[in-house]
């Protein structure tokens, strides 16, 4: 994951009701990085999407080319605490 500022991603997510919590892990060793968000539900892990891409967009995010997550998984939280 590069190191560059991202804040806004993290940003325009937590706008959204049912955005619990949004993380970007780093691992030092290798560089791979994580991005985690909880969702209230799939609408708005769906909002939440549609947010970041608009703030993309907004600041010109995808003008030039930059590196781009390899996978996606949704789970679903089964037992928890907040």
């Amino acid at each position: 994951m590069p190191t560059d500022d991202r804040d806004w991603v993290i940003e325009a997510a937590t706008t959204i009701p049912g955005v619990r919590a949004t993380y970007h892990l780093l691992d030092p060793a290798t560089g791979n990085g994580l991005s985690i968000a909880v969702f209230d539900d799939d609408e708005a892990a769906a909002a939440a999407g549609d947010a970041i891409r608009r703030r993309a967009s907004e600041i010109g995010w995808n003008d030039q080319p930059r590196p781009r997550f390899t996978s996606e998984t949704f789970y679903q939280v089964i037992r928890g605490k907040p």
